[in-house]
Parts: structure tokens; sequence; C-alpha cells
């Protein structure tokens, strides 16, 4: 039966037979509507210095979840043992069997037209484009849900699974309606790849409908799902997203008075949950943009500004320091807003007509509405605790042409190369990369050396990423097919290949042996990135340590074991230092920090040692 409280919080519960009460709530919750460059590059670092640069620092004493960290709703039955550390065996047991490669779970996207409703701005269509420019972030399946402002009932809604090209046709399109909305596009990592687990997630209560998007993945899920459960919520899937968005249904602690207080909800839930997430949220007429106190998952914000607005370059240097704004055009910003978007990153921006306006800070929560955006909160993180950006955003997720903490991940990836080529120089004719997350490292590292670039590698773009696919067996067979080599450009060359990183092993040795094939004459493998030893729990999917080819090789016999003359990796010290070369912030003023717990095991949140890993 559904608690008093949970009846009247939401209508859609109640029945005229008390005793299928539940079985109602349970279904309707899950309700989803089918219809409606200084080039010296940077210094090699002083490892002596990197502590007070890295978040969390090196050496510091992880802290593990203790029974405090829990909701109140934790009882007995929860899986939390006597000393209080957190179990979440079950939520990852097995994730490792049928997943292969290096994965991020999602993107998520949301905008809303200013001024008078209806708005001129194409809200589906803008939504559409920014999920296909978030494509890389999730192929398995997408969705997105619109609004026309008017009534809190009901929203317009599409998902599937496949790519956004073919879920949204013409027909599709037609229905989506509205003056706001938000779209997600997914790779699972806490729930199978099913259609019952596409977002955005929506939800009828008695205040109207609730949409949710989620980027990341809820850290202490089991204990936050028993809570939930606790109060009578069913839940119809595995998916920590259904999971918050069942928990901002749930009234805070300090109660409300005047209906519901969604910036308090939003809140607790972060209380509750301290990492990993970025979120959309869509009410009726408004737009929350989440992201968590540590800042782990990415989260931006753009204006889309009217036609006819352009960046125009200012020749004088103080002109010049007005152009830039979180290291982005300006000119255009003061205009009047059409209407603002809301990104897991800002690769799409321009090709909507919007501007890159600035990050969604950590622990804020941002109101976007007809009348503009404003901040209605900011949740603090621990005193001891620094910003524990995902280091890996910068050396393979996000696309080169994306913006994160005042800096273009290309440019990164560039000085990456650089410090690359630092650490690890070695005589040959030219540097290439696998293309195309190691592309703007291998120019880095030529740069730096001195070698030319020359491409080796000629790639099927219609072959999708090897990283994504299912089984082990179907990423060798996608190698295969994804590569073709430029023998006029290879034969009798030494030859550096850049890459930005190994998982497994199982894709770089194919390529070394088609070059090999087409005649080169050595082929040194060089990774812009440290090896991999640590899973992640905080939305990236690298499940075991035992699948992790770095804790079973060293350098050497790696080399041997994919057929390389040499292999070596770019440092942990090495890669902060690249990272930060070009940051328009440091970690010294409490941002700027970020997490590297699958290069060093240091968790931001610390470790539930209760894990099979």
């Amino acid at each position: 039966m559904c608690s008093v409280d949970l009846q009247l919080q939401f209508d859609t519960c109640r029945s005229a037979t008390p005793h299928i009460v539940y079985k109602t709530c349970y279904y309707l919750f899950v309700f989803s509507s089918s219809d409606r460059l200084n080039m010296d590059g940077p210094s090699r670092p002083n490892p002596c210095s990197l502590q007070s640069r890295m978040a969390p620092s090196v050496g510091t004493k992880i802290g593990r979840l203790t029974i405090d960290d829990r909701p109140e709703m934790c009882q007995s039955d929860c899986q939390c043992d006597s000393q209080g550390e957190v179990k979440i065996k079950s939520k990852r047991f097995g994730r490792g069997a049928v997943e292969s490669g290096l994965t991020h779970e999602c993107g998520v996207f949301g905008a809303i037209g200013t001024g008078e409703w209806p708005t001129q701005v194409d809200v589906g269509q803008v939504i559409c484009l920014g999920l296909v420019a978030l494509q890389h972030r999730g192929q398995e399946s997408a969705g997105i849900v619109t609004s026309e402002g008017k009534s809190a009932r009901t929203f317009n809604s599409h998902k599937g699974m496949g790519l956004i090209n073919n879920i949204f046709n013409d027909e599709a399109m037609k229905k989506l309606k509205g003056n706001l909305g938000i779209g997600h596009t997914r790779y699972s990592t806490s729930a199978a790849s099913e259609e019952v687990n596409c977002q955005p997630f929506v939800v009828h209560t008695a205040h109207g409908a609730l949409a949710v998007a989620h980027n990341g993945e809820l850290v202490n899920c089991s204990s936050l799902r028993k809570m939930v459960l606790g109060r009578g919520v069913g839940l119809s899937t595995h998916s920590d997203s259904e999971l918050i968005t069942q928990a901002l249904c749930l009234n805070p602690p300090e109660g409300e008075t005047n209906g519901p207080d969604w910036p308090a909800r939003i809140n607790h839930l972060m209380r509750l949950a301290p990492l990993s997430y970025s979120l959309v949220i869509m009410l009726k007429d408004k737009i929350y943009a989440v992201r968590d106190p540590y800042g782990n998952r990415p989260l931006c914000l753009g204006k889309i500004l009217p036609l006819g607005s352009s960046y125009v370059y200012k020749e004088s240097s103080a002109q010049h320091a007005e152009v830039l704004l979180n290291g982005c055009a300006k000119n255009g910003i003061d205009d009047k807003a059409e209407g603002w978007v809301v990104s897991s990153e800002s690769c799409g921006f321009l090709s909507i007509g919007a501007r890159y306006v600035r990050e969604v800070l950590p622990g804020e929560i941002i109101e976007m509405s007809r009348h503009g955006i404003r901040t209605m909160d900011v949740v603090e993180r621990p005193e001891s605790k620094q910003q524990a950006f995902c280091i890996f955003e910068y050396v393979y997720f996000a696309r080169a042409d994306s913006i994160f903490e005042g800096q273009m991940v290309y440019s990164a990836r560039l000085q990456c190369g650089r410090m690359l080529a630092r650490e690890s120089p070695i005589d040959a004719d030219i540097v290439s990369s696998v293309p195309e997350s190691g592309t703007a490292a291998a120019h880095g590292y030529a740069r730096q050396s001195g070698i030319p670039f020359m491409e080796v590698l000629c790639k099927n773009r219609y072959v999708g990423r090897t990283f994504i696919q299912p089984s082990t067996r179907l990423r060798q067979l996608g190698v295969a097919k994804k590569f073709g080599a430029l023998s006029e450009n290879v034969r009798g060359k030494r030859i550096v290949l850049i890459d930005d990183s190994i998982v497994r092993g199982n894709t770089i040795g194919p390529i070394i042996k088609l070059l090999r094939d087409a005649g080169a004459a050595e082929v040194h493998i060089r990774i812009a990135s440290p090896p991999l030893k640590f899973p992640c729990y905080m939305g990236i999917n690298i499940p075991t340590r035992e699948e992790l080819i770095a804790n079973k090789m060293d350098t050497f016999k790696l080399a041997e074991h994919v057929g390389a003359d040499s292999l070596e990796y770019l440092s942990v010290e090495g890669l902060v230092s690249a990272i930060h070369y070009n940051m328009k912030a440091t970690p010294s003023d409490g941002v700027g920090g970020h997490c590297t717990a699958c290069l060093t095991g240091d968790y931001p949140g610390g470790l539930p040692e209760d894990v099979d890993w």
C-alpha cells in the first residue's frame, strides 16, 4: 500500500480499489508517452610539486563511505556492514562480463525559448541537433521530451533504441512541439541496454509531470534505492536515473507550504547523493540544470542568439580582453537571447546558433525559464575536498571542439602530446595517430619532437566506434573493418603511433599488424595518457582490475604482446601538468581539481571496500 503522504504527493497513485493502490503506483511512476598554445609547450612537471596540484591529493588517505553518509531511511535491512561501509557489489556484479573497452554512459541537453510563447525557436529541432553533437557519448538509445508550457499534465515524448538520426524521423519530430524540452543520449552503465531504460524518465505527480535526464552514476545507489523503496515507491528498472527521478518526488525534510519547492528538493537529493551526476530536470515551464558538488561530470550553458549575430574579432588588446569569456567568443553574448541551452558539452552550440557562456559550477542549481536563467542554490562539498572533474573527459570522451575550464579540449590534448614527446622521445621518420581521438596529441608530439606528422591510417567512417560494441569478438571484428593503411606513407618508415589510451589491449595489436603488413619498418606506440589500473564507479565503464591490461603487463611485455617495437605511457604528472597548462583556474582556488581515480586509485568520495573489483 502507498503511505498517506505518497497518496497526497502522487495523485496518480489513488485508486477506488484500495488493494491495488501500490500496483497502480508502480506502473504509473515509470510513465513514458510515445505520443507525444605557447609553442614551447608545458615544461616537464616537477613530481614534488604535483601533490598540491591534484585533486584528490596524492598520498591523502582515501576515505570510505560511512554509515553517517547514508540517507536517514536506510534501515537495518540495507546492505551496509557493521563498520558502515556501503556495499555496491550487487549494483556492479557482472558489469564487465559483456562490456568491452572504455565507455561513457550518456549526454544530456536542454533548451528553452525566452520572451513570449510560442517561441520562434524550434525547440525540438534544437535538442535533436544538440544530441547529434553528443552522439559520441552514447549510441545505444536516445529520447526527447518537450512541453508547451501550458499543461502540467502532459509532455510530448519520443524515445528509442539506436542512433539519433534513426530514432527522430520527420513523423517523430512533428510530435515534439513545445517551448522547452530536454534530451538524452545513452550508453548503459548501471542498467541493461533496453528500451525501458531510455531517458528522459517521466513521472506524473500531484503537481504535474516531471522529466529527468541524467549523466553519471550514483555512488551510493544501493542505500538511496532502499530509502525510496522504503517510502512505498515502486521502481521498474535498475537505472539510477529512474531512482533520481523518484527521489525528486519526495518532500524535503524541512517540508513545503505553498506547493512544491523544487530547488529544495534538488538540494535534498544532492545532499543524499553527492556523486556523480549532471542533471536536466523539466517541469511544465522550467528547466533546472544541476551539477554534482564535486563537478565530476561536465555541464555548460549556452545562449541562443538572434539570426545575424556573429563573432567579429577585435584588434586592440583592451578590446581583445573583452572578446574571450571563459575561453569563448564574447561578441554577441550581450545581445538579447532568443533562448538558452544546457549541454554536457559545448561542441554543438555553434551549429544551433548558440554561444558558449559558461560552465555550470560544481553544486550549482540553475533555473531556466522564459525570463532567462538564475542560480537558485549552490550545494557545497566538504571543506577538505577539491573539485574532481573527470580527467578522462580531456583524454578521451569529449569532442575536441568542446570547452572545459576555459580551454578547448583540442588544446589540452595537444599539450599532452608535447609532454609525451618530452617524457618518451624516440628516433623515427614520422609521427602519426590512431584517428581520431589520438590526432591532437600526435600533432603535439610532432611539434615538440620535430618529427613530421603524416597520416598512416585511413578510417572507414561508416563503422561505429569499436569501444561501444557489446563483446570483445565484435569489437575485434570492428577493428578489422574500421581502418586501412596508407601504404605509400608507411612503407619503409619508422613510425611513432600515438593513441589516447589502452584499456584491454585488444585493438592496438591488429592496427600494428596492419601497418607492418603495409611495410612499416618499425612501429613505436606512445599513449597520451597514463595506464588505466583502477575501475570507475562514477559513470565510466571500467569494470574490473583484472580486465585492464596495465595490471597484467608492464610496458615491455605489453609491447611484445601487441607486436610493437616499444611502448610508453604519459605519466600521471605529465597528464596533470598538460591539462593545467592552459586552464583559467587553479586547484588552489578550490576549482580546477581533477579526478584521477582510474589512474591512481584515489577516489574523490572514498572507496567502499566491499566491492567485487
